[in-house]
């Protein structure tokens, strides 16, 4: 991401530092359910390339014994507990909670220990117990996988920066229906908000 045309004005105002890798990462995996690997629901673009290596993240975090959370986009069967995320895009309402396209995709399925974070907005942590259960778990790094990039990774991904976590994006394991979005944002969030690290980068600066 350094090769920006605009990264030159981030440096001079002293943005794009480095977080590091703490002494307890944990892996939070953002939506990868059923509907957002379809292009004809949700998914698309780069999404599931991104799946496939965070099924290598995840066997790697499972073998080093990290707190691992997925969350799903979950609403109500009557829409009860809508909001204005909603409004914006309806077709959401059809995640709900026994619907095949809210179900985690099975190459991720969780194991026994493993935190589902049901969730009604973007961030993972936004009016959910995440941020308490990494904390019981004793994380103090946060390594964020999933989709989208530009949507529910990045809410995650500033909501994780704001509670002080350390927080690691693995870029090779995130994905957006579009690229562009893709893109802008992992730029954006390694300015700001998060280190940048492939998968391969991830396990080798924690194994």
């Amino acid at each position: 991401m350094s090769g920006h045309p605009e990264a030159d004005i981030y440096h001079r105002q002293g943005m794009g530092n480095t977080a590091g890798m703490g002494q307890r990462p944990a892996l939070v995996i953002v939506d990868y359910v059923n509907g957002f690997a379809d292009p004809a629901h949700f998914g698309g673009g780069n999404i599931g390339p991104a799946i496939a290596e965070t099924v290598k993240l995840l066997a790697f975090a499972r073998a080093h014994r990290w707190p691992v959370a997925h969350t799903r986009v979950v609403y109500a069967d009557d829409g009860s507990d809508a909001g204005v995320f909603t409004l914006k895009a309806p077709s959401l309402l059809k995640l709900t909670e026994h619907s095949p396209l809210s179900q985690i995709v099975a190459e991720l399925t969780p194991v026994a220990g493993e935190h589902i974070v049901r969730k009604q907005g973007a961030s993972g942590f936004f009016d959910t117990n995440l941020a308490s259960w990494l904390r019981y778990q004793g994380a103090d790094t946060v390594v964020v996988a999933g989709c989208t990039t530009s949507g529910c990774v990045r809410a995650t991904v500033v909501d994780s920066m704001q509670h002080n976590f350390r927080t690691i994006v693995a870029t090779d394991c995130v994905g957006d229906r579009a690229i562009g979005p893709h893109e802008a944002n992992l730029f954006d969030m390694g300015q700001k908000y998060a280190d940048l690290m492939t998968r391969a980068q991830i396990q080798a600066a924690s194994g």
